[in-house]
Parts: C-alpha cells; sequence; structure tokens
C-alpha cells in the first residue's frame, strides 16, 4: 500500500487525492516529530510565563478578553463542542479524508504547538479510515472551525464517524478500529480547528479533476479542428513566440501535437478561421496559467502553518497571526473559475458552429438525412443552458460577508465558496465537453477520405466506443451522458 510520509514541506495535492480517493497511507518524517515536541515545550514555557495565548488562556473571537484560569484542558472541550455549529449535508468520505489529510500537512510544519499525542492520533483515525460525518456549511474562509468541529469532535469520542461504510457513534467508529479517543490537551482544540483544511483539501481534490477535464478540453478542441478542417498552422510556434501570453506556448504546443500526422495540414485550408477555433492557444494558456497559480495557492496553505497563534520555533516564541487568512487562495480560485467559464463558452461556440447551416463543407445541422432531420441542431439548447450553469457559477464570491463576532472579525475570504464554485462547475463542463466531442466525431465521418492525427484519432475512438455515428435523428442525450461518464 502506498504511504505518503509527512514532512512539512513538499506536499502537493496529488498527494491528497492519493489519501483521499487512493487509502494511501500517512507517516510522519521522525523530524516532524521532534518539531512537534519542540513547539509544544516552547508554547507551555509561554504559557507558564504568563503570556496571554489565544485560545489557550483566553476566550475566542468576541471573547478574547476573557481570561481562561483553570481546568485549561475541558476549556479545548468546550472550545470544540461550542463550534459545532456546521449544517447542511454532510462531506463525501473522499472529500473529508482530504481535509484531515490537509489539516496534517499543516500541522507537520510545527506551527501550532498541538501535542505530538494529538497529532498522532488524528493521523491513526485517518490510517485506520474512521471518517468523520461533517457537514459542509459553516466557513466564511477566516479559518474553517466550524466545519472542523466535526473532525475534532470525533477524534475525542463525540458526534459520528464513518468506519467501513457504515456510519458508527465516533466513541464505537474508534472502538471497532481498535483506537483510543484523543486526550486534549491546553491549546490542542484550537489547534485542530483554526486552519484551511478544508479549502486546501477539497481543493485539491477538485484540482486534480480540473487536470483532467482540461486534458479533455483539449482533445474536443483538436477533434473540433479536424471536423472543421481548421487550419492548424495558427498552432505555429512563431505565431505564439510573437505575443506570449501566458501559457500560450504550452499550450499550442499541446493541441499542435494531437493534430500530427492529421491530413489538416495538407488541406487548402481557410485564412481564418471563427476565433473559437482560432485562439484556443490564449484561451488555454490563460486556463492553463489560472489552474497553476491555484495549484500553488493551495500547495502554500499545504505547507504552511496557518495557526493562531503561531509557535515560531527559530525564536522560541509565540504570536498570534492571521495566517489563517486566505484572500490569495480565494481569488486564484474566482480566477480558475472564470478561466474555464471562457474555455467552457469557446467549447459551446465551437459546438454551434459544428452544428450550424452547412458551413465548413458541413451537412445542415450534422444530419444524415437532411430534408426535415433536426440533427444536432436541438441539442445547441442543451450546450447553452450548460454554458449558462458555468458562466452562473463563475460570479464571484469572495467579496460576500457580513462583521462577526461583535466586530471582531469584520473581514472574510468565502476561500471554501470560491472553491465549491469551481468544483459545481466540473459536471456541467464536462457535458459540455462531451456534447463538442459528439459533434467534432460526426463532423470528422462526413469528411470523406480525411486522416486525423494520433492524437485525434483516439479522441474519435473514444467518442465512437460510445456512440455510433447517427445516421437518423435519434436521443443524443444519452450518448452525451454515457461520454461523460467516459471522460472521468
Amino acid at each position: 500500500m502506498t504511504t505518503i510520509r509527512l514532512t512539512g514541506e513538499g506536499g502537493t495535492i496529488a498527494d491528497i487525492a492519493a489519501i483521499a480517493r487512493g487509502d494511501a497511507q500517512v507517516a510522519a518524517d521522525e523530524r516532524v516529530i521532534a518539531r512537534l515536541v519542540e513547539a509544544r515545550l516552547i508554547l507551555e514555557s509561554a504559557a507558564a510565563s504568563g503570556q496571554q495565548i489565544y485560545g489557550m488562556n483566553t476566550g475566542l473571537g468576541a471573547n478574547l478578553k476573557t481570561a481562561v484560569t483553570e481546568d485549561f484542558a475541558a476549556f479545548q472541550l468546550q472550545l470544540i463542542r461550542g463550534r459545532g455549529m456546521a449544517v447542511g449535508p454532510a462531506f463525501s468520505r473522499d472529500a473529508a479524508r482530504a481535509i484531515i489529510a490537509a489539516r496534517l500537512s499543516m500541522l507537520a510544519v510545527g506551527g501550532s504547538g498541538i501535542s505530538p499525542s494529538v497529532f498522532e492520533a488524528l493521523m491513526a483515525m485517518l490510517n485506520a479510515g474512521v471518517t468523520p460525518v461533517m457537514p459542509s456549511i459553516g466557513s466564511i474562509g477566516a479559518g474553517d472551525l466550524v466545519l472542523l468541529s466535526a473532525m475534532a469532535r470525533a477524534l475525542v469520542g463525540e458526534g459520528e464517524a464513518d468506519y467501513q461504510g457504515v456510519t458508527y457513534p465516533a466513541a464505537e467508529a474508534l472502538e471497532r478500529a481498535g483506537l483510543e479517543p484523543a486526550v486534549l490537551q491546553p491549546k490542542d482544540g484550537i489547534s485542530l480547528l483554526n486552519a484551511s483544511a478544508v479549502s486546501a483539501g477539497e481543493g485539491a481534490l477538485v484540482l486534480v479533476d480540473v487536470q483532467n477535464l482540461f486534458e479533455r478540453q483539449r482533445q474536443a478542441v483538436a477533434l473540433s479542428f479536424e471536423g472543421l478542417g481548421g487550419n492548424p498552422r495558427i498552432l505555429s510556434p512563431a505565431i505564439q513566440t510573437a505575443r506570449p501570453a501566458a501559457g500560450q506556448v504550452a499550450e499550442a504546443a499541446l493541441v499542435a501535437d494531437l493534430l500530427a500526422g492529421s491530413s489538416l495540414h495538407e488541406a487548402s485550408a481557410a485564412i481564418q478561421d471563427p476565433l473559437s477555433l482560432r485562439c484556443t492557444a490564449p484561451i488555454h494558456g490563460a486556463l492553463a496559467d489560472a489552474l497553476q497559480r491555484v495549484i500553488e495557492a493551495v500547495e502554500i496553505e499545504l505547507n504552511g502553518a496557518p495557526d493562531n497563534p503561531l509557535v515560531i520555533l527559530d525564536e522560541g516564541r509565540v504570536l498570534s497571526t492571521g495566517n489563517f487568512h486566505t484572500p490569495a487562495l480565494s481569488l486564484a480560485f474566482e480566477t480558475l473559475g472564470l478561466a474555464i467559464a471562457q474555455a467552457a463558452s469557446a467549447s459551446a461556440a465551437r459546438f454551434i458552429q459544428l452544428t450550424g447551416s452547412g458551413r465548413n463543407g458541413l451537412p445542415k445541422y450534422l444530419s444524415a438525412v437532411g430534408g426535415p432531420s433536426a440533427g444536432f441542431v436541438p441539442m445547441q439548447k442543451t450546450v447553452t443552458a450548460l454554458l449558462a450553469d458555468i458562466r452562473h457559477k463563475a460570479n464571484p464570491v469572495m467579496l460576500d460577508f457580513l462583521a462577526v463576532s461583535e466586530g471582531v472579525e469584520d473581514h472574510a475570504t468565502q476561500s471554501v465558496l470560491a472553491m465549491r464554485k469551481v468544483g459545481e462547475m466540473l459536471g456541467s463542463w464536462q457535458l459540455l465537453i462531451a456534447c463538442e466531442m459528439l459533434a467534432a466525431a460526426q463532423a470528422v465521418d462526413f469528411r470523406e477520405g480525411h486522416r486525423c492525427g494520433a492524437g485525434t484519432q483516439e479522441a474519435y475512438e473514444l467518442v465512437r466506443g460510445v456512440a455510433a455515428f447517427a445516421t437518423e435523428d435519434r436521443p443524443l442525450g444519452v450518448m452525451v451522458s454515457a461520454l461523460a461518464e467516459r471522460l472521468r
């Protein structure tokens, strides 16, 4: 079985996906445990000196000025119970595991001061397959305390958790897995809660899915080049380097590679194709750049110390921070959503070109029989509906917040919502790509004697493995859905 070793640096979105979806085990490097021990000693020394430490000997939020003077460990239980305000549908098992893995990755940096025994208990819970039932609504992107409460409570044997596909009271789930509930020490509660683990963990899974769908979108546009008889010279490196906008050179090369060997290179092509085809490189380049930026933003979270308060190991002191705040992460996800919507709009435009009134030497509506046949044209409505859904979800949300906690928390980033909107786009984007590929394959079949490139031939065969050439009007929606499933 695969093991992901936490070191406090170098964690990737692929690591999170392997843990969440592939049930990879998690292990901590010995340097991580030494770092946690050192941070804990610094924290306890600071508290013993009389320093006010947020969430350890003070209340949280509006209760900041309220001192905690006795039974500090009991206060940590009160703290995690008192943040159990999340509502709505529970995270999927994969998402919940990703969230726990993300928090462990952050804790491994050593800035939280968490007790090593609690860190190890959280890791053991993940490795044993005990997955907390975590309601998904309640974060405004200023730390995910309300959402992470269910994780922390399951760790101490409260709430509910899934084990081997069955939901049990958390204490029973732990017992069935051979685990004991964790015992929280001072500050352990806030160390579990105060981080961006939801937007980073669930976001990592969203980004892996975006990477996969983006590759399918490249295949779709290359197949549309074949079906529309597009001019492949628009992908020439000299054109891209004349104005090398972000990602443009690399994206042109990727689509050109798919078209290698196509008879398009031997044909007399149009001087200028429609913009949805001709501007593939800059459109996809903008998406590639936005995707890379959000991957970097998530991986900064995975390998950073977002804790408040923060144990600064090099200086041996404890300071309050705003590192749990994630405006850059939110902005990156918002930008990615807009970039996906832009690529999707080009895909929809190509579909309209393919299924229109006999352009590019293709029969009207891609109908094999003509006359009153509707061919593919009714699917233009479906494509428009899918694009409208994507565009709606691309609208920004990161500026939507209210001041809470008596005005102490008067700014938020909505990083969870910004991330989640992107995830919710993907189903419609996947179906839209399937629509384009189905129409493009139909168009290729009308081009007698045409030879696809090696990459586009593979995409064509993928389509034809699901849906045969449409010789007459028939329900194509079922075929689109089946193809979309194959694109996963």
